[in-house]
């Protein structure tokens, strides 16, 4: 982010009371010290509370302000009664990012026994985000201020193979917010997307094939967000994503013929295969 963004970063987010889900690593973990160290009252949501700790401790030795609510986002009962703890302990959100995620790299036809993979995304990816929606939008409304983060994926735009059951999942938190934003204009509220491209993170670890891929830095992911909460669109994207946006509106089956060749070039890994490793 340049000096320009920077400052207006800062300006729009100092005092503002901001959500994070997956705030304990990796994209989640870095914009929420961005946000504390621009002046904002961070709400850390992850599962983990002694993560959550030392993520509050490391924003309060460095002057920010932070309170912690651990929550496993699968739990449907446990996010209605975060959100209340929530709401009880702050009178507003000003910004609610859905940054928490599972990712699975496998291909459809490896996964005919494994229909818990595109279970459990939903549930996390998709459910989750929008349960924690329905609980805090009403008071964004009665506000009429606010703004909705949703971090999607540029596999949705780029129509990633071996990611069917990932993708499926962001998809559908994508057709929600497009929906929702229009509800929600006439109330001053911004829903964004964000399809993220490949970042460095603890969730692509396992998969050795992104060590030859192109990725962003969590860093140059929190600026992302950062731009978005600045300028507040309705989607963003990068080059690529756009790209690929693109030539599947225009020519699918030529953007089908490239993402075949893909998905015989990079197979799935030992793991996704089912196959044991060796020592």
């Amino acid at each position: 982010m340049n000096k320009k963004l920077e400052a207006l970063f800062q300006e729009k987010v100092q005092d503002k009371v901001i959500l994070v889900t997956g705030a304990s690593s990796g994209i989640g973990l870095t914009i929420s010290n961005k946000l504390a160290d621009a002046g904002a009252h961070v709400l850390l949501v992850a599962r983990t509370q002694e993560t959550l700790e030392e993520v509050k401790a490391d924003i309060e030795k460095r002057g920010g302000k932070a309170s912690i609510f651990p929550c496993d986002l699968n739990d449907m009962e446990m996010i209605d009664q975060v959100s209340k703890e929530i709401l009880a302990t702050v009178d507003h959100i000003d910004i609610l990012i859905n940054n928490a995620g599972r990712s699975i790299r496998r291909a459809v036809h490896e996964s005919y026994d494994r229909f818990h993979d595109f279970e459990r995304t939903m549930q996390l990816n998709y459910f989750g985000a929008v349960r924690l929606v329905l609980n805090i939008l009403p008071h964004m409304i009665q506000r009429k201020d606010g703004q909705i983060i949703n971090i999607s994926s540029i596999g949705v735009l780029a129509n990633a193979t071996r990611f069917s059951a990932y993708v499926a999942s962001k998809a559908a938190l994508d057709a929600f917010s497009r929906c929702l934003s229009a509800e929600v204009h006439a109330h001053k509220i911004a829903i964004t997307s964000i399809y993220m491209p490949l970042v460095r993170t603890p969730m692509i670890a396992p998969t050795k094939i992104y060590k030859y891929v192109p990725t962003l830095s969590p860093e140059q992911a929190a600026d992302l967000i950062a731009y978005a909460i600045v300028k507040r669109p309705k989607r963003m994207a990068t080059n690529l994503g756009r790209l690929a946006s693109m030539t599947y509106s225009v020519a699918p089956g030529i953007n089908n013929m490239f993402m075949s060749i893909g998905f015989r070039l990079f197979p799935s890994s030992d793991a996704a295969k089912g196959q044991k490793l060796r020592n």
